[in-house]
């Protein structure tokens, strides 16, 4: 069973407002009252009718000016002071991202579409934090992509070693910065094998940087997407990065060279949860983490 599944629209704006808290407790945050009636579920509100919906549920509350599950009020204080530091800790990382994704569109000509996902597009980025990416590419370069990015990102990684980590960004090397949270073909867009609330979620939240066209004929395959949360239809870029004026050939990139990229991805991939292995709560975050994507990971044989 995929973790969020969400097969219907909730009818009533209470319900909505209880399972959009649910949503964001699985991704490990909270929104404030006028964030959550912009971004719930079924569609926009009124705050105030976001603060009936919450008066009038035994389950939630408001604490600290976030709307909360109420067995989630022991987070509260974390999930505010990552709030808080968002501004000043993501600043850098801003510029820094586009920089980077003009040069991986270059290099990686396969790569249609990149978005900003994870805490950086969420509202909780920590200087401690990866940057995590959202891409689509050409049919056969999933595990291509995967390479570019990790390979890429190391040595971009290697002139920022003074960033501060914790168990999830340390690595041997360098530190984790710029990392590929999900990887789709453009053949598994149209349409999206997930069509439920936490694929919407993710689709809304994410922040196109590159191919906004290309992520924009994804929500026009996928219409289901927008019974979920019908603000899908107004997204727009915030940052954009315009196509590079030279790109690698694509020639270089046969999707024959698809199979090789994984192995040696898999291979990477499978060190690094080796150097975490005396860290349970940073394998358990990347499990629940892959475990919300599929059937979209990479490497596990699951489908």
């Amino acid at each position: 069973m995929v973790v969020g599944y969400s097969p219907a629209r909730p009818a009533s704006t209470s319900a909505r407002v209880r399972q959009t808290v649910e949503l964001l407790q699985r991704r490990g945050y909270a929104l404030t009252l006028q964030r959550l009636a912009a971004l719930c579920l079924g569609g926009e509100l009124l705050e105030d009718e976001v603060r009936w919906a919450v008066a009038a549920s035994p389950e939630l509350t408001i604490a600290d000016g976030l709307v909360v599950d109420r067995s989630a009020l022991s987070r509260v204080g974390e999930i505010r002071a990552r709030a808080g530091s968002h501004d000043t800790d993501s600043a850098p990382y801003l510029p820094m991202t586009a920089r980077f994704v003009r040069t991986l569109v270059a290099v990686a000509p396969f790569i249609r579409s990149v978005s900003l996902a994870g805490s950086l597009a969420s509202g909780g980025f920590r200087a401690t934090d990866d940057v995590d990416l959202n891409l689509i590419v050409d049919d056969g370069h999933r595990h291509l992509a995967y390479v570019a990015v990790n390979a890429l990102g190391l040595a971009h990684a290697r002139a920022h070693r003074a960033k501060p980590v914790d168990d999830l960004t340390r690595r041997p090397i360098a530190p984790r910065l710029m990392t590929a949270n999900l990887i789709l073909e453009r053949s598994q867009c149209h349409p999206l094998a997930r069509q439920d609330a936490d694929m919407a979620y993710e689709l809304l939240v994410a922040e196109p940087v590159f191919g906004f066209e290309t992520l924009s004929a994804v929500l026009d395959s996928n219409p289901a997407l927008l019974d979920h949360f019908p603000q899908l239809a107004g997204k727009r870029p915030s940052m954009r990065v315009d196509p590079p004026a030279w790109r690698v050939p694509a020639a270089l990139y046969p999707t024959g060279f698809d199979g090789a990229a994984r192995r040696v991805g898999e291979a990477a991939w499978r060190y690094m949860q080796w150097t975490r292995r005396h860290h349970p709560e940073a394998l358990a975050r990347v499990a629940y983490v892959r475990e919300t994507m599929r059937p979209y990971t990479l490497f596990d044989g699951r489908r």
